[in-house]
């Protein structure tokens, strides 16, 4: 599929993994053939937990607090400093203070908590003078494909693969449409929930053996109504209108061609037989967006640091930071962002 991409004037690249696929001791086991959503319990992908959390434990000052819940910030009585960290641990109050908290709960729940932290300072929520807390989120345009090979794909791990040729649009389209690229293999269950209507006849186990496996990703727009808000009683509802469809349904069209055009179409059913899905609102993997960070403390709640325009000693770690989305997973860039922030946390005197 590369080769027969690049004689297509295309320009593939292998995708960035941090995946030890060629192990097997006793201490790994087995070699799974996708790593998306949970652990991996061989511990062969450099997840949170092997390359950040298993080497920060490593350290005598650092503690893992398990079966705990952060239910609000509270400040000083100027509101420009944390002073307590309330939680609820195994049934009971407890309390933390510290120099500098850092708030990395992902975008939804890190939102979630600002809000939740509101007091007479701070009676839209906790750093949100400026009202953009919760709002802009962003999960990209997802969708998976899945194209039938007549002959069977053995690949026993395919997320390899990638291709950004019309990221910033082509000839055709001139806005930008996204990335491209392969997928974990697919297994029988998978195919179970949408199978039937697309490929009457087949087996799952057929599909399953024949598949070619394709993720793409297409930004979507900060919409400051796109938002993370809470309930009376602090839950959370996450309201969402999709935008920017057009460069993914191009997108997905070019992916399409792209198979009916390689060197190894003769190898699809001649009908091209695609099973596709786009991601719904459930599918939050890629969130951000939601305290943004900028110059302006008007229409930012975090500076360049990720420090809060207002609270002096809080900062935000996570995807909320993106005041827009790209086209990839944001998770590369999460992870640069932490290097400089804590960098910067290590150097700085914070007054």
């Amino acid at each position: 599929l590369h080769d027969d991409m690049v004689a297509l004037g295309l320009k593939p690249f292998p995708l960035p993994m941090g995946v030890r696929t060629g192990q097997t001791t006793a201490e790994s086991p087995y070699v799974l053939d996708r790593f998306d959503g949970f652990p991996d319990a061989a511990e062969m992908k450099a997840d949170a937990h092997v390359a950040g959390v298993r080497e920060a434990l490593k350290h005598p000052n650092v503690t893992l607090q398990t079966n705990c819940l952060v239910e609000k910030l509270e400040t000083n009585a100027s509101g420009n400093e944390v002073k307590k960290v309330i939680a609820t641990s195994n049934g009971e109050r407890v309390e933390y203070s510290a120099g500098i908290v850092v708030v990395s709960c992902g975008a939804i729940n890190s939102a979630a908590l600002l809000l939740r932290s509101a007091n007479g300072k701070h009676p839209n929520g906790l750093a949100n003078a400026s009202g953009v807390v919760g709002r802009h989120y962003m999960a990209h345009n997802n969708s998976a494909m899945v194209a039938l090979s007549i002959q069977p794909n053995p690949t026993k791990f395919g997320k390899t693969l990638a291709v950004n040729d019309f990221y910033f649009g082509d000839e055709d389209f001139k806005f930008p449409m996204g990335h491209i690229q392969m997928l974990g293999k697919s297994d029988p269950l998978m195919f179970r929930e949408d199978a039937p209507g697309f490929a009457p006849g087949f087996t799952l186990e057929y599909m399953a053996g024949h598949a070619l496996d394709f993720w793409m990703t297409s930004e979507d727009l900060p919409d400051p109504e796109n938002r993370v808000t809470l309930t009376p009683s602090g839950g959370i509802c996450l309201h969402y209108r999709e935008n920017n469809l057009e460069g993914h349904q191009r997108l997905q069209k070019k992916l399409k061609w792209i198979l009916e055009h390689a060197g190894c179409e003769q190898h699809f059913f001649p009908n091209h037989i695609y099973l596709g899905k786009k991601i719904p609102l459930a599918g939050t993997a890629h969130q951000c967006g939601t305290v943004r960070f900028g110059n302006d403390p008007k229409s930012s709640a975090l500076d360049a640091w990720c420090r809060s325009h207002e609270v002096k000693n809080l900062f935000v770690v996570d995807g909320s930071f993106f005041p827009s989305s790209s086209a990839v997973n944001p998770g590369l860039t999460i992870m640069a962002m932490a290097l400089r922030v804590g960098e910067y946390l290590g150097k700085e005197e914070l007054v």
